[in-house]
């Protein structure tokens, strides 16, 4: 799931549906920033990247956030603030009778220049201070889902010593960008998000994505909440600026994250997030739906996620990096964070690792799955 299928829109337009996105430092080139974006749950390896999308990472530097805002940092107000945007487009695809398609791919920097690449070359291209991948690979997401989806169901914890990895051996097509840290203006704590825009004259956001989760298990569930109970909120949040929410369904947002971060904090039969008056604790950083990275600090493959927002809160400094690697199994940091605030055991959904683990050299991914299994029919 991670951001799978995370809403109407997604199910109808499943090749601008973001999948999943990463974001680290280097492990082979410090103080680099490398993104990744993963779109169309369910790829083949004769699928192309759309030539009507934009796919965009946008890159903030953050700052301290005011004391008292339970949001851990500033991305800086909506108007004159710093960004950093990557944008990558596609040529539509060619191909001679058996033979696979060719395409063509451009990525424009921040400073408008452009670094060009083919679709499915291993080596990408580099120019001007960026390196660039785009292709199918297998799909790296870590979570039993369909026992995450059994325990909103029945309002109890579903999950097996053993399980299974849903999207093990199912493919995506990614897109991996690594930025040399000269582009970012200097820069070390950076929020990132991905988005996938409509091409052309007038670009409508489709999907945007930072964190792994907010859309499907925190804003999905409607079950929980006396306000908006009958309102699929995701196509709406879909379309927020992520370092921007709009006031209009602020109050709708709030009052969804409130019920279902409740909800899952309840699981254990205890309280760790204490509401006050119904406003659950999580909810601004969850709002604050962005990857943090610190790319003052080295590489780290497990253990970084939620790190940095999570120090924040306490009032301590980050040990970590922060953002999220491919590798790491973040699912249990979520549902141990959310249900029991890391003060009990792990929350283990039965699974810790993809079957096909990325690489830590470009492009970091692994090679997709020739023959993957076939797309369900209820998707």
């Amino acid at each position: 799931m991670s951001d799978h299928i995370s809403g109407p829109r997604a199910l109808a337009n499943s090749i601008a549906d973001i999948t999943d996105v990463f974001a680290f430092p280097s492990p082979a080139r410090p103080r680099h920033l490398v993104l990744v974006m993963n779109t169309l749950p369910f790829a083949k390896v004769s699928d192309a990247l759309s030539e009507g999308l934009i796919y965009r990472f946008r890159v903030r530097p953050l700052t301290a956030a005011v004391p008292g805002d339970h949001a851990p940092f500033s991305a800086g107000p909506e108007h004159g603030a710093e960004e950093f945007v990557f944008d990558c487009v596609f040529s539509p695809p060619t191909s001679a009778e058996g033979q696979p398609f060719e395409q063509e791919g451009t990525c424009t920097t921040p400073s408008g220049e452009t670094v060009s690449f083919r679709v499915n070359d291993e080596d990408g291209g580099s120019a001007h201070g960026v390196r660039v991948f785009a292709g199918a690979r297998w799909d790296p997401f870590i979570l039993d889902a369909p026992a995450a989806l059994k325990t909103v169901a029945i309002g109890e914890l579903a999950f097996a010593e053993r399980g299974s990895i849903y999207m093990d051996g199912k493919n995506v097509l990614g897109l991996v960008v690594e930025i040399d840290p000269a582009l970012l203006g200097g820069a070390t704590l950076v929020g990132v998000v991905a988005e996938t825009l409509t091409r052309g004259v007038f670009n409508v956001r489709i999907e945007r994505v930072g964190r792994p989760e907010v859309k499907n298990l925190m804003l999905g569930p409607m079950q929980f909440d006396r306000v908006n109970q009958d309102l699929e909120i995701r196509d709406l949040y879909n379309m927020e600026d992520a370092f921007h929410i709009q006031h209009g369904y602020e109050g709708a947002y709030r009052a969804r994250l409130d019920a279902n971060l409740a909800f899952w904090d309840s699981l254990d039969g205890k309280t760790d997030w204490p509401t006050i008056d119904g406003v659950h604790p999580l909810t601004e950083l969850v709002l604050a739906d962005y990857l943090v990275i610190d790319l003052s600090k080295p590489y780290q493959e497990k253990g970084s996620f939620l790190e940095i927002e999570l120090a924040s809160r306490r009032g301590r400094a980050h040990a970590t990096c922060g953002g999220r690697t491919i590798n790491d199994d973040v699912m249990d940091v979520f549902f141990t964070t959310l249900i029991n605030a890391g003060n009990g055991p792990i929350i283990r959904d039965g699974v810790d690792g993809s079957s096909r683990p990325a690489s830590q050299t470009f492009p970091y991914l692994s090679a997709p799955n020739p023959h993957p299994p076939e797309k369900p029919e209820h998707h």
